[in-house]
C-alpha cells in the first residue's frame, strides 16, 4: 500500500514538474521546423532574453490558422502574457506561408517599427529559402540587441486607429544623476532652514505676542466670469517631422482583445 502511495506522489510530483518546465518554454514547433537540439538552443537563447526584458519571447510554428495573423499572433501572445504585459512572438504559418511579429508591453517600446522592419527583413529572407531554424535565431540575436541598446532617442507610440501619438521619455545616466543631485539640494535647504529656526540661533530674536495673538477674519467669495475649453485636431497619422513608420523611434500600435499591441507580417 505504502509503495502504491509513494508512486502516485511521485507521479504528481513528476506531472508538475513538467507542466512547470513547459510553461518556461518559448519555442512551440506544431510545424515540425526544427530539430530537438535546435529547439533546445532556442530556448536557451529565449530564456536568456526573457530575464533581460522581465516577460516573454515565443517562437511558434502552426500549419493552419483561422484567423489573420494579426489577430492570432496578438491573441496567443496575450494568452501566454495576458493584456500589456512585457513580451513578443513570431509566428510562422507554413499553411499560408506568412509570418507576423506581435509585441506587447515594453517590447513595442524596444522593438519600434524600423526596428521590426530591420528583423523581418532577414527573417523574411532565411524563411523563403526553408533556413527556418536561422530565421528563429535572427529574431532572437537581433531582439536581444535592440534591448540592450535600449528603447531610441525621441521614441514615441502612434495609435493606428486613432492618430494619437505617446512620447516615451528615456532618462540619460547624467540626467538622472543630475535630478538625484537636484532633489537632495532642495531636500536639505528648507530642513537646514527650519531646524536653525527653531533651534534660536539668532540673537535678536523676539517674539511679539501682542502682534501674533490677533487674529482677523475676513469673508472672500469668487465669481466665475467665464471660462475657455481649447481643442486641437488629432492627426491621423504621425507628423512627417516624427518619421512616420519608417522614420526611427516610433511603433505603430492596434488595439486588440482589451490590449495594446504593435508588430509587422509578410508573407515568404
Amino acid at each position: 500500500m505504502k509503495k502504491v502511495i509513494l508512486f502516485f506522489i511521485l507521479l504528481i510530483g513528476s506531472f508538475f514538474s513538467i507542466a512547470a518546465y513547459a510553461d518556461d518554454l518559448s519555442v512551440i514547433d506544431e510545424a515540425n521546423l526544427f530539430a530537438e537540439e535546435e529547439i533546445s538552443q532556442l530556448n536557451q537563447a529565449a530564456t536568456d532574453l526573457n530575464n533581460e526584458i522581465k516577460g516573454q519571447i515565443f517562437i511558434l510554428t502552426v500549419t493552419q490558422i483561422d484567423k489573420d495573423p494579426e489577430t492570432f499572433s496578438d491573441d496567443f501572445l496575450r494568452n501566454q502574457v495576458g493584456n500589456d504585459n512585457n513580451g513578443a512572438v513570431l509566428m510562422i504559418n507554413m499553411g499560408a506561408r506568412d509570418y507576423y511579429l506581435s509585441t506587447s508591453g515594453n517590447m513595442i517600446d524596444y522593438l519600434d517599427d524600423d526596428r521590426i522592419d530591420n528583423i523581418l527583413e532577414s527573417v523574411q529572407k532565411q524563411l523563403s529559402n526553408g533556413n527556418y531554424y536561422d530565421a528563429a535565431q535572427t529574431f532572437l540575436s537581433k531582439s536581444s540587441a535592440y534591448v540592450s541598446e535600449g528603447v531610441a532617442k525621441g521614441h514615441y507610440r502612434v495609435d493606428s486607429k486613432t492618430g494619437k501619438i505617446t512620447y516615451y521619455k528615456v532618462l540619460t545616466p547624467f540626467e538622472i544623476i543630475l535630478s538625484l543631485l537636484l532633489a537632495g539640494v532642495l531636500t536639505l535647504i528648507p530642513f537646514f532652514v527650519i531646524k536653525s529656526s527653531y533651534q534660536l540661533k539668532k540673537s535678536n530674536y523676539t517674539y511679539s505676542y501682542e502682534e501674533n495673538a490677533t487674529v482677523q477674519l475676513t469673508q472672500k467669495k469668487d465669481h466665475l466670469v467665464n471660462s475657455f475649453v481649447r481643442t486641437r485636431r488629432i492627426p491621423k497619422n504621425p507628423p512627417p517631422s516624427s518619421g512616420g513608420k519608417s522614420g526611427g523611434g516610433g511603433s505603430t500600435t492596434h488595439s486588440s482583445g482589451g490590449g495594446t499591441f504593435g508588430g509587422r507580417g509578410g508573407k515568404f
